[in-house]
């Protein structure tokens, strides 16, 4: 009896916190912590369960404190709108080049950056120079929004989804890079090809537009070359650190809040000010979502759900790895990527000893590529999807869901069925 009141109590409260995100009827910091702290309220977790739950993904965390401030360094300097204004003029103001220079930079950016933080920087100026060359501005924002999500599943620091999977799969950035950066590749290129083929008719302009965005000067962005000096330096150490944790094994959270701290000693920053910039918002929802998942493991709703998907592939490992792209695609597109990832770790956890005979890192893989590229369908499958539509509504871009839908819908089933032959031919 006990254990059925716990079950329902818990179901309850976890679709009651994803009504809340979803609805925006709470932040969803208060919805994910709420739900987390009910479950432990009425037993189905204690406290013991909530702190092994985030000391468990305390790298995740300190990860995300430290590149926050890093960036936010960057960003002080003005170079993410010197670069971007820097490259437009490269294409001579040609539209289609620039939507695809534009999705080719915020997808690098997001590989190496937060992308949520990208698409702050990078919206706005892609809608600056659309208005410019008198272009609807809503292709260009919304290939930059498939292009941070993209770009995102590259590398392991590239999304939140994929620190989730790196901290519970024990995956490496290097791991990422080789698995992961190939894909994203192959998807941009066929996302920027499709945006063309859908928009051709509306990108032309004339010579005397294209000559406006030529006229703007793009060193009147920079605003603090020394510290820009610095901060690149220190951030391209830190991505080294990334790259050869594997050799030095100090760990992720360490080389980034090292490279971090040492940036505000050197550029003389104060902890208030660069504390500020952390988005505490996000870390607590985090924070609630792990104590969540912790709750619903606790009624081993995570055991069922993994028991099903190891009933219907019956030992086959194919078809697990591909069933785990779509699935995990669907739920990111309504749950938001991050929930899925942490979900769905626990339901590849539960896999795992299934098929010990194979190489389980591949469901690591279609577990990436489902949560990252299924993101992309609805506005609420990514923190960077509400931030870009709220960045649009600022510049009077109103983007319903509907509308949001129609554009992506085409791209993600083509990077869905991208991933599963990639994961097919690659790994079997």
């Amino acid at each position: 009896m006990k254990d059925t009141i716990f079950l329902v109590a818990g179901i309850i409260a976890f679709i009651s916190a994803f009504y809340f995100i979803i609805t925006e009827k709470l932040p969803s910091t208060y919805a994910t912590m709420g739900a987390g702290l009910l479950m432990a309220l009425i037993g189905i977790l204690n406290e013991e369960d909530m702190l092994e739950a985030i000391s468990g993904r305390l790298e995740v965390i300190f990860l995300l404190v430290a590149m926050m401030i890093i960036v936010w360094i960057i960003s002080e300097t003005g170079f993410f709108q010197y670069f971007a204004i820097k490259v437009a003029q490269l294409v001579r103001g040609n539209p289609v080049a620039l939507i695809a220079i534009l999705s080719v930079v915020t997808a690098v950016c997001s590989a190496f950056l937060d992308n949520v933080t990208t698409i702050l920087l990078m919206a706005p100026v892609s809608i600056l120079l659309a208005r410019q060359l008198e272009l609807n501005s809503f292709p260009f924002l919304m290939a930059e929004v498939l292009g941070a999500n993209i770009g995102g599943t590259a590398t392991l620091i590239g999304d939140p989804t994929q620190l989730i999977l790196g901290n519970e799969g024990n995956l490496s950035f290097n791991d990422f890079l080789v698995n992961t950066a190939p894909l994203a590749i192959v998807a941009l290129c066929v996302m920027i090809f499709t945006v063309y083929v859908l928009y051709k008719k509306e990108l032309v302009v004339s010579n005397e537009l294209k000559a406006r965005i030529m006229e703007l000067d793009p060193s009147r962005s920079l605003k603090d070359i020394k510290t820009l000096k610095i901060a690149l330096t220190v951030f391209s150490f830190v991505i080294l650190g990334f790259i050869l944790n594997n050799f030095i094994d100090k760990g992720l959270a360490v080389i980034s809040l090292s490279g971090a701290i040492l940036l505000m000693i050197l550029t003389k920053k104060k902890p208030h000010d660069a504390f500020k910039a952390v988005e505490w918002e996000t870390l607590f929802f985090f924070i609630g979502l792990f104590i969540m998942v912790k709750g619903m493991e606790n009624i081993k709703i995570i055991d069922f759900v993994g028991n099903k998907l190891i009933s219907i592939t019956a030992g086959n490992f194919k078809m697990a790895s591909l069933l785990i792209i779509w699935v995990s695609a669907a739920f990111a597109s309504i749950l938001g990527n991050v929930a899925t990832a942490t979900t769905f770790s626990q339901i590849i956890h539960l896999m795992e000893p299934h098929f010990s005979g194979f190489n389980t890192q591949v469901l690591w893989w279609s577990l990436s590529f489902g949560a990252c590229l299924g993101a992309n369908l609805t506005i609420l499958g990514a923190a960077t999807n509400v931030v870009a539509v709220s960045v649009g509504e600022k510049s009077g871009i109103k983007i319903g869901f509907v509308q949001f839908m129609k554009f992506t819908a085409i791209v993600v089933l083509e990077c869905l069925v991208l991933a599963s032959i990639y994961v097919t031919v690659r790994y079997f």
